[in-house]
């Protein structure tokens, strides 16, 4: 493909969340971007971007949308439209995309795939074994006389589709509510069983263009509700970056083991993986190992990682849609990031929303705020999600950045809101041991 020259570029971003919000505010910056649409975009980032009400799964209404809008560029941000054939369906109308076709997508569609795929590829992982049937599941785990085990559902489950059972009769009830409960649907019609790895967790998107890997800054996710890491799993209730366990021995590691035999092994498939390829992985006392990759970008990791990106972002996107991702710079400033999530009280269960949510600019200062569960009613806008937003402070350490993140949050508001008031905590608590 030749080198594209575009300058005033209308772009369409697929995606309605936080990580949507990011990639906008970040393009936004850009002197090649002109015209920005988000698909279906949310309330909360009305202000930069034109939101349109086409769903994310709905590509059908996508490529219509971007024909006649004359789409220069594309971003396709989640999961499910990545792993539906998105990017496909739209190169073959003629628009050039950021984000993996559907046959490299899988490596997230599918658990089973990835796990093979790491097993035949030498890529550190955790030991696992695959079930297509609840009974040779179930004989499986009541043989097993290791706990905890880790169980994960094949498909996509937004986010929700690993359960990490402590004893064997949480083992048995996991099974059954995802094989013959169907809790994820089609996405447990096959379950990958794996053992439990111990260790710090450190999450690393990169830019692939098949030919070239280009880690960006690590970072630190806080899956669960409460402080101290305590009570249910959620999407993600803050992160920071970078990820103190992520060392430059870690990173030299990860690189030659983990990041380019992954690349490799793709192409290998003939699955070339172009976009933004996420790697979760866990520092165990044998080395970094995969716990999962994801297709694209982190949801809140990317809150904290491209407010420190120095580089254009649309630049980088282009050229790795072009496969001369060698031919650009990706910088990233050496600062920290601290990103709270500011959720509706009783997530992820039941909660009320609907609530005016109140910026105090003089509070939040230069702070971030990126909009995921929010819609517009006239001029105000509402809660109207689990995750509500993130505020994301940039500063030159990880306390400093922590501090502000936190005195920021306080410039944003609406009733029934909730937040950790730890984010940040573990990743200062191992600095300071260093």
């Amino acid at each position: 493909m030749a080198e594209t020259n575009f300058k005033n570029m209308t772009v369409m971003v697929v995606g309605g969340g936080g990580r949507e919000h990011a990639i906008i505010k970040k393009i936004k910056q850009s002197p090649l971007v002109g015209k920005i649409y988000a698909l279906p975009g949310n309330g909360g980032m009305a202000n930069d971007a034109e939101c349109v009400a086409i769903g994310a799964k709905d590509i059908d209404k996508i490529c219509e949308f971007a024909v006649a809008n004359n789409i220069d560029f594309a971003i396709v941000a989640p999961d499910d439209p990545l792993v539906l054939g998105a990017v496909d369906k739209l190169e073959e109308k003629g628009i050039p995309c950021f984000g993996p076709r559907a046959n490299a997508a899988i490596i997230e569609g599918s658990k089973v795939f990835s796990k093979d795929l790491m097993k035949k590829y030498g890529i550190p992982t955790a030991e696992y074994e695959v079930f297509n049937s609840a009974e040779a599941a179930l004989e499986y785990v009541k043989n097993s006389d290791t706990f905890p085990i880790v169980i994960k559902a094949d498909g996509l489950a937004l986010g929700k589709g690993v359960i990490i059972a402590e004893t064997k009769e949480d083992a048995i009830d996991a099974v059954n509510s995802i094989m013959c409960d169907k809790v994820f649907g089609k996405s447990g019609d096959n379950i990958v069983i794996e053992e439990f790895l111990t260790g710090p967790e450190v999450s690393v998107l990169s830019f692939t263009d098949g030919k070239t890997m280009v880690p960006m800054v690590s970072s630190m996710d806080h899956k669960r509700i409460g402080d101290n890491d305590t009570g249910l799993n959620t999407g993600g209730m803050g992160t920071v970056a970078p990820n103190p366990c992520y060392t430059e021995d870690v990173a030299k590691v990860c690189m030659e083991k983990i990041f380019l035999p992954t690349m490799n092994a793709m192409n290998s498939e003939g699955r070339t993986f172009c976009g933004c390829l996420y790697f979760g992985l866990m520092i165990t006392p044998k080395g970094p190992k995969v716990i999962e990759y994801n297709c694209r970008f982190g949801d809140p990791e990317t809150q904290v990682v491209l407010p420190l990106l120095e580089s254009d972002l649309m630049e980088i996107m282009i050229a790795v849609s072009e496969k001369r991702l060698s031919d650009v710079e990706v910088k990233f400033a050496d600062r920290a990031a601290c990103c709270v999530i500011k959720a509706s009280n009783g997530y992820p269960q039941s909660y009320k929303s609907g609530f005016e949510i109140k910026e105090d600019a003089s509070v939040i200062g230069d702070a971030e705020i990126f909009y995921a569960g929010a819609k517009k009613d006239g001029e105000k806008t509402l809660s109207a999600g689990g995750r509500v937003l993130g505020v994301t402070a940039t500063a030159p350490t990880l306390a400093e950045a922590v501090k502000k993140a936190y005195a920021a949050s306080n410039g944003v508001t609406f009733e029934n809101e909730y937040k950790r008031n730890d984010i940040g905590k573990r990743a200062l608590g191992i600095l300071e041991s260093l």
